[in-house]
């Protein structure tokens, strides 16, 4: 225990001795001052400090053989080196060497935010916030392991108390106290770090396919005039309703530029030809890059700069050419297109301006996402390029509302650092960087349902921030409200059978209804023995299976793009269900479940139309809806040391895995993802013109 005098430190020391059932060691000096003053009438001075520290020292010595696991001790040297800083404006060199040098598993800094209680003993009742601020600070620069302990009295007993525990797990786990001083400030839970280590340890339980998902058996086919009833099924629902798009869109776009960055490092300028580079790595994109390169909408930005850069631009062959457009269109010091987000490049090449997908993606909000002229567009971002995105925003959302007479709200929210995963190196030990540090890293897209989960809305369209299409907008909106459609449609029969299920007077064919529903509509079996049951489990049955957020998915055909698809997956219980599923997720060693992946018909593009609120309007707490299994294990690399990581369940499949499922065919001009730069010369990319 470690703070100024009064907070607290003698009683939680000894509470805390109780319940681990272990001793704790008193203050040294508080005996040795009080007699002082009980015989002398003598304060503490500057040559009772070393006395005080030894004693302090041996009263440990002596306690550490009779503790049981954990000794506590109220009070340390490091304590006793402040108070010499305070009192006498400096410490006797041996006094602040062992205190620097004394270490303990945990330090608890005990808060001011307790009544200051007078004795002979005490004399700093002010000025306590500047005091606790000097102890903080040598801590911070003794580097020693800390958490600062707030509260009234049973509040902190509570706090330390799990805190200890957790302190006890991670050392099981192999954690030293930094590293779990670093996971205690992320707010990540020492059990889901147990969870990730033991997912590292012995792998990710694999899916078991039943069969992929097809037309009229999982898959639900709608014709255009269907779809047109369901858009405007969707219009008139859509007043009542709070609508939000979400964009997830914080991901660099350093896939897009891959093949690019190869060339930079691999290609030996002055001593081949790009032709000859070509040949000798067998690259495909490459000559599609370079033979359409002015018709990316970045290429007269990009060549201006180029050329204003190498002043001899002119004279150069044409390889030479290429290869200075490429390295000024990927520099760091000038565009730096891999290392920035898909969301602020240019996408688009029209006759007035060059478009970002973030002005694609507001033109379409003002189509779908829109009710009462009012529009609200939500993108996931990282920190630092949140402001790249607020400076496009300005410069066009005026023009987009002009032309719409929509009002567009947007608002920004980032990865929770608290979603963040640990790594292992290949023995299983926890990974560490040069420093002896813990690598933290991104948990993947996944974690974004903790984002979906803090919006405030009835009806949630997710789309990629890279699908985006440059004409036929009025096609997109029409299939993605009649998505909403059919969510809606759905919806509305469930707040019917959920309201009916929580009437004392519901009879039996209400009970055969509801479950008519649930299989023939949503796909979902009911168990063999439900005849069987009470009215009563029947309706806790149903109220269980319903009760639940609901998606509809748009499901394009499977043309070869890499990604997940729909498929119906059996859990350990034998309960078949709806899915979306990625590849990772198959045991690619079993011949059976390999064929039924590749078996797909369809592949989802990520459209997806979200209902996150329940009958009464009350929204659904997303968290208690994944399948924490379903995650990934990817292996990386990192100074060349390799390591593994585990990755949260995706935003689409394992993180929304208990949902109510709906697949819907859309069409293949709904989906136009930009995977590599090649990809923007593809006609959705392009002008007609």
């Amino acid at each position: 225990m470690y703070g100024p005098e009064s907070t607290g430190k003698t009683t939680l020391a000894s509470q805390l001795a109780e319940d681990f059932n272990t001793i704790w060691i008193p203050e040294f000096a508080r005996d040795y001052l009080q007699e002082k003053w009980n015989s002398k009438q003598e304060i503490c001075k500057q040559e009772d400090l070393i006395p005080i520290a030894i004693g302090q020292t041996n009263l440990e010595n002596e306690a550490l053989n009779k503790a049981a696991k954990i000794l506590f001790c109220d009070t340390n040297l490091l304590v006793t080196k402040v108070f010499s800083d305070i009192y006498y404006n400096n410490c006797d060199g041996a006094l602040e060497r062992a205190a620097k040098k004394h270490k303990y598993d945990l330090i608890l800094l005990t808060d001011v935010d307790v009544p200051w209680q007078a004795d002979d003993l005490r004399d700093k009742p002010n000025d306590r916030e500047n005091t606790i601020a000097i102890f903080e600070k040598a801590l911070i620069d003794y580097e020693k392991p800390y958490i600062k302990l707030s509260g009234n009295q049973k509040e902190r007993l509570e706090k330390a108390t799990q805190i200890i525990n957790d302190l006890l797990k991670a050392k099981e786990v192999g954690l030293n106290s930094f590293d779990f001083i670093k996971i205690y400030n992320r707010n990540v839970k020492i059990e889901t770090v147990e969870f990730q280590f033991n997912i590292l340890k012995n792998g990710i339980p694999k899916i078991n396919l039943d069969r992929a998902a097809i037309k009229n058996d999982g898959i639900v086919t709608i014709s255009e005039d269907e779809a047109k009833y369901f858009s405007n099924f969707y219009d008139e629902k859509k007043t009542n309703l709070k609508l939000k798009k979400f964009v997830p869109a914080s991901g660099a776009a350093s896939r897009m530029f891959k093949f690019l960055n190869e060339f930079l490092n691999e290609f030996k300028h002055g001593e081949e030809s790009i032709n000859a580079y070509i040949n000798r790595k067998k690259d495909k994109n490459l000559p599609i890059f370079l033979v359409a390169i002015d018709k990316f909408p970045f290429y007269k930005d990009v060549l201006e700069v180029t050329k204003a850069n190498f002043l001899d631009y002119n004279s150069w062959e044409k390889d030479s050419k290429d290869f200075g457009f490429i390295k000024t269109m990927l520099s760091q010091k000038k565009f730096d297109f891999a290392n920035k987000p898909k969301g602020i490049l240019p996408f688009h090449q029209y006759d007035d301006h060059t478009a970002t997908a973030i002005e694609e993606h507001l033109n379409e909000c003002v189509f779908y996402s829109t009710s009462n002229e009012k529009s609200f567009l939500h993108f996931t971002v990282s920190e630092e390029h949140q402001n790249d995105f607020q400076n496009i925003i300005n410069d066009i959302k005026e023009k987009v509302e002009a032309i719409s007479n929509v009002s567009i709200n947007v608002k920004y929210s980032y990865q929770d650092k608290a979603t963040d995963v640990i790594a292992v190196d290949l023995e299983g030990k926890p990974f560490r960087d040069e420093n002896g540090n813990i690598i933290f890293r991104p948990g993947g897209h996944g974690a974004l349902i903790q984002n979906l989960n803090n919006l405030n809305a009835d009806i949630v369209f997710i789309k990629n921030i890279d699908n985006v299409i440059q004409n036929h907008i009025e096609t997109i909106a029409l299939y993605k409200k009649a998505l909403a459609g059919i969510l809606i449609q759905h919806q509305e029969a469930i707040f019917k059978f959920m309201k009916m299920l929580n009437d004392s007077s519901i009879s039996n064919e209400d009970l055969t209804e509801i479950v008519k529903y649930i299989k023939s509509k949503l796909n979902i079996a009911i168990k063999d023995d439900f005849v069987k049951y009470t009215k009563e489990s029947k309706i806790d049955h149903l109220i269980t299976i319903l009760n639940r957020p609901i998606r509809v998915c748009g499901m394009v055909k499977n043309e070869g793009e890499p990604g997940g698809g729909p498929f119906w997956v059996t859990d350990k219980k034998g309960k078949t269900f709806l899915q979306i599923i990625e590849s990772s997720q198959i045991d690619t060693k079993d011949e059976k479940q390999v064929k039924i992946f590749e078996s797909a018909t369809h592949f989802n593009p990520v459209d997806l139309v979200c209902g996150i609120k329940d009958y009464n309007g009350q929204k659904f707490d997303l968290t208690q809806y994944i399948d924490a299994n379903s995650g990934f294990v990817v292996e990386k690399n990192q100074n060349g040391k390799a390591y593994k990581a585990f990755e949260l369940p995706g935003l689409w499949n394992g993180a929304m895995a208990k949902w109510l499922t709906l697949f819907v065919e859309v069409p293949l001009i709904t989906f136009n993802p930009v995977k590599t730069v090649n990809d923007l010369l593809k006609p959705a990319h392009q002008s007609p013109n």
